[in-house]
């Protein structure tokens, strides 16, 4: 019977690719076969062995490439060809990256693997333009939620009513399509319309953009600057802040 090949399930940051772990680099430049997401940076897949096997299973809103059953079905078949393997998702794979869903199908079909974690959008992408998500006379805690769910009413967060109570700093991930609806209702759930927000595009990366704005405004400057996706949603005292260096 032949062995198994490991899978290194592997967060490739939030777009720059100097974000990368040094463990998640080591493990890219030995694997023998490359499974990424359309978010990891062109500049990673360089990393890996010239001969390794690539496969692109990309997926964006509106736009996947492959289901999660087949991926994860690819990556048990690779594991059964004898590949050491590396599973390479943006930001972290168990930070609305569905990663746990791929190590329960490793772990069911007994291949062997191994997580690395990476570094998330949520405090990632902030930090590059000068937001830290906590601070501690501005903001003590940090929420990251989905913008976009399955299960809620027209995809929203069955929890915004609470959200909207929080003092802390409101970080969405893939909510941009439903940010008319996000403002709304966290304004009619209580939430202060002076409330500071920000919108970031392709966060860390050399074009990145953003805006500021309050709760009531940040719609108007999105629209202004044409923002689009990939991009995070702060809200909350932390998101005036800029900690950028001159």
């Amino acid at each position: 019977m032949e062995k198994k090949g490991w899978i290194a399930l592997v967060g490739a940051g939030p777009g720059d690719p100097g974000l990368i772990t040094w463990k998640g680099l080591k493990r890219l430049r030995e694997c023998q076969a490359l499974v990424y997401d359309s978010l990891v940076c062109q500049r990673l897949l360089e990393e890996a062995p010239r001969n390794c096997r690539k496969i692109y299973v990309g997926k964006r809103a509106g736009r996947h490439s492959m289901k999660q059953e087949e991926i994860n079905q690819i990556l048990i078949e690779l594991s059964a060809q004898g590949l050491n393997t590396v599973r390479l998702k943006g930001g972290d794979p168990f930070v609305f990256g569905r990663g746990g869903e791929e190590a329960i199908a490793l772990a069911s079909a007994c291949v062997p693997y191994e997580v690395i974690p990476g570094v998330t959008a949520a405090t990632g992408a902030p930090m590059a333009v000068g937001i830290p998500v906590t601070h501690r006379s501005v903001s003590r805690s940090v929420h990251l939620i989905t913008g976009h769910t399955m299960e809620g009413k027209e995809g929203l967060p069955e929890q915004l009513p609470i959200l909207a109570e929080l003092s802390g700093t409101l970080v969405f991930y893939m909510g941009l399509n439903n940010l008319s609806a996000i403002v709304d209702a966290l304004l009619k759930n209580g939430k202060r319309p002076d409330t500071p927000a920000a919108l970031i595009e392709s966060g860390t990366l050399p074009w990145q953009r953003w805006v500021r704005g309050r709760l009531d405004t940040i719609e108007a400057e999105a629209e202004k600057e044409n923002i689009a996706s990939p991009a995070l949603i702060v809200i909350g005292p932390a998101a005036s802040m800029d900690l950028r260096c001159g």
